[in-house]
């Protein structure tokens, strides 16, 4: 791919509106590349691969995003916006059972949509306060909706925010595990918890059915492959 040299490495590229143009131009293509990367591939991504994605140099990559939690962070603000209003939606939902499940449902689909996002969710990134800061808020807001649908009946009283993050490490090795081979396959894993999660006799979306036995045994045989660039 053709990289884009930063005006500021090409010498007689002055005037200051160009160079705004220039470099705002560059963010934006290195943030697409760094969403399609992530998307697909994870988090483990290198600096270097997004850069090449984003066809600039890692010179201009450092200079618009010094360090790899400031690209995450505005890679995924959006997301984690998203994150934080699935909590005020389930909280403004009238009834509390309905808006756990809700809640659930909606994040786990959040990770099945976007690897990166998966990743996210089961990482702590210090240096990214913005980020830190939103996931911060969404827990503060889900311990409020274990209460109420404790409160209601339907939860069981052991239920506790840290099963919420093993439910999203969990999912998110089931994303990363099944990818396009049996891409439906965390409905099923979130199904099966919900049951583990509802009091006895409480009422439960019907249960999604399970992966495909050569769906299964495709996503298998993915995993056993090596991954490039490994010896």
């Amino acid at each position: 791919m053709t990289a884009f040299a930063d005006p500021a490495e090409v010498p007689g590229r002055q005037p200051e509106q160009g160079l705004r143009a220039d470099a705002e131009r560059n963010r934006d293509r290195i943030l697409a590349a760094a969403r399609r990367l992530y998307a697909t591939e994870g988090l483990g991504v290198s600096m270097a691969s997004i850069a090449r994605e984003a066809g600039v140099g890692k010179a201009t990559l450092s200079r618009r995003f010094a360090s790899r939690e400031e690209l995450v962070t505005a890679v995924f603000a959006d997301r984690m916006d998203a994150y934080a209003d699935a909590v005020s939606e389930a909280l403004a939902d009238p009834d509390p059972w309905h808006g756990f499940i809700r809640y659930i449902e909606a994040v786990c689909a959040m990770q099945a949509a976007d690897r990166g996002f998966a990743d996210v969710l089961t990482m702590t990134f210090p240096a990214a306060k913005a980020l830190e800061a939103r996931r911060a808020e969404a827990y503060n807001g889900f311990v409020e909706v274990i209460t109420r649908a404790r409160n209601s009946g339907h939860l069981r009283d052991d239920f506790t925010p840290e099963d919420l993050v093993v439910l999203l490490m969990a999912n998110a090795g089931v994303v990363a595990a099944t990818g396009d081979a049996a891409p439906d396959t965390w409905r099923r894993l979130v199904g099966q918890m919900l049951r583990a999660y509802a009091t006895p006799g409480t009422e439960l979306p019907p249960l999604p059915p399970a992966p495909a036995p050569r769906a299964l045994y495709r996503a298998m045989i993915r995993l056993a492959r090596p991954v490039p660039g490994t010896p």
